[in-house]
């Protein structure tokens, strides 16, 4: 397995991250966990900022907390400098709760509610990304009564399609995102928000996909956003402050991912913005990006217990952990494929394939097929590398399985962020019917 960030191996053969032994954390929170590099995490932040610095353009970087968002996070980001998306009022309040500065908040989705409008005016957040026209009605209508005029930008679909999985390729036409450039609609909204009483137009957003490898998709969003620009400037004068050109930038899961360095995302991005808008009145605008998976994808690793196996000759010998598609569902979703090794006996040699099953009762709860490791036993203990992103945030209780911990450990030493979910956790939202209660001994 590739050590990311602070991994090492240490004397006694054990995987260490942070200068913490997974042994040892193994012994005082258990598994599965959910081990975050904090150093790797603040590296990551600092890449994106002092990328942009050196462009000489005004930015903001704003880290995309969907991939990866608890109270502890909200801090090192805003710590660092960062902006903050959000995406739903539990990503909102998580960030208020952390203290968050609300100005540096953006406000994502396609189907935001009434309630979460006036849960973000009310806490002055810095930008909706307003992503159709009833979204746009609404918040010009709720700004009104409160008195409020939100900054927006409008997100617009490109007709870009990133080299990625379908499922997370975002920029094209057909896609549940934004207003089409193509089609006119995205003309409609400008010209609608610029008339606007009660939002002002910042500017455009654009994302095209996911964990993308190169720079191409990007330069042509900036070329088409530019274009369209220039046209609704000619037509109504609306001159864009913002241009944001999304997230999706890659990282390395396994041998085969060759992401690019930040830097080199960053300075095409800009030189594409610097290019494109060089011919068009005012200032060139603001570059806002969001990476999410990129900050905090290799700086997690998930850390679970080795139970039962099955050897069917001739066919493969599966490996089941205490964990799986709970704590991760993206092999189910997305096909996704992870790096792993013993991190007990992380010198010994790989000799054995096997594949890596979930416990749940699916047959598709499985974690990675085919990987080789060292004859792996009941009570080892198997890291899977790159789990920062998406792992969490993605977690459910499927079989009534409880959530992981979430530890955050720097030199040497190891901070709980997340508890482990407990068996109350499990029901502290069920009610029993009186009308069952009569009938069923209900233990406590």
């Amino acid at each position: 397995m590739y050590l990311h960030g602070t991994s090492t191996i240490n004397e006694q053969g054990h995987l260490e991250i942070g200068g913490c032994d997974t042994v040892e954390l193994k012994e005082q929170y258990g598994t599965p966990l959910y081990i975050m590099d904090e150093q790797l995490i603040r590296q990551r932040c600092r890449d994106y900022m002092d990328a942009f610095r050196a462009t000489g353009m005004e930015f903001q970087v704003a880290y995309a907390s969907k991939a990866f968002c608890t109270m502890a996070m909200c801090r090192i980001v805003e710590e660092e400098g960062l902006s903050l998306d959000v995406v739903s009022e539990g990503e909102l309040h998580t960030a208020l709760q952390a203290g968050f500065p609300s100005a540096r908040i953006h406000f994502h989705g396609n189907n935001k509610t009434p309630d979460e409008l006036e849960m973000a005016l009310d806490a002055e957040i810095g930008c909706f990304v307003v992503d159709n026209f009833i979204e746009m009605q609404m918040l010009d209508a709720i700004a009104a009564e409160k008195g409020l005029k939100p900054g927006i930008l409008l997100r617009v679909t490109p007709g870009v399609e990133a080299h990625t999985h379908e499922f997370i390729s975002t920029g094209q036409e057909d896609s549940k995102f934004g207003f089409d450039i193509g089609n006119g609609t995205a003309e409609e909204a400008v010209k609608l928000a610029h008339k606007l009483a009660h939002v002002e137009l910042l500017g455009l957003h654009s994302h095209i996909g996911s964990q993308i490898f190169e720079v191409d998709g990007f330069q042509v969003a900036a070329q088409r956003v530019a274009d369209f620009a220039r046209q609704l400037q000619q037509e109504i004068g609306v001159i864009f402050k913002v241009i944001n050109l999304g997230g999706g930038f890659g990282i390395r899961y396994t041998e085969e991912d060759s992401p690019l360095d930040t830097a080199e995302y960053v300075h095409a991005i800009a030189d594409a913005v610097k290019q494109q808008f060089a011919g068009l009145e005012g200032q060139l605008p603001q570059i806002w990006i969001e990476p999410g998976r990129s900050i905090v994808g290799d700086a997690g690793t998930t850390l679970y217990t080795i139970g039962t196996s099955k050897d069917i000759p001739n066919v493969r010998k599966y490996v089941a952990i205490d964990g799986g598609m709970t704590d991760n569902p993206r092999p189910a979703l997305y096909d996704a494929v992870y790096e792993a090794v013993l991190a007990n006996r992380a010198d010994d040699e790989a000799t054995e394939l096997v594949s890596v099953a979930g416990k749940c009762c699916e047959s598709g709860d499985m974690l990675i097929w085919d990987i080789e490791l060292a004859e792996p036993i009941a009570g080892d203990l198997l890291a899977v590398s790159c789990t920062g992103a998406y792992n969490y945030s993605m977690a459910s209780n499927y079989n009534r399985i409880r959530r992981p911990a979430v530890v955050l450990v720097h030199d040497g030493e190891s901070d709980l962020i997340v508890e482990r979910e407990s068996f109350e956790d499990i029901t502290r939202n069920d009610v029993v019917p009186a009308r069952l209660r009569s009938s069923v001994s209900v233990q406590r």
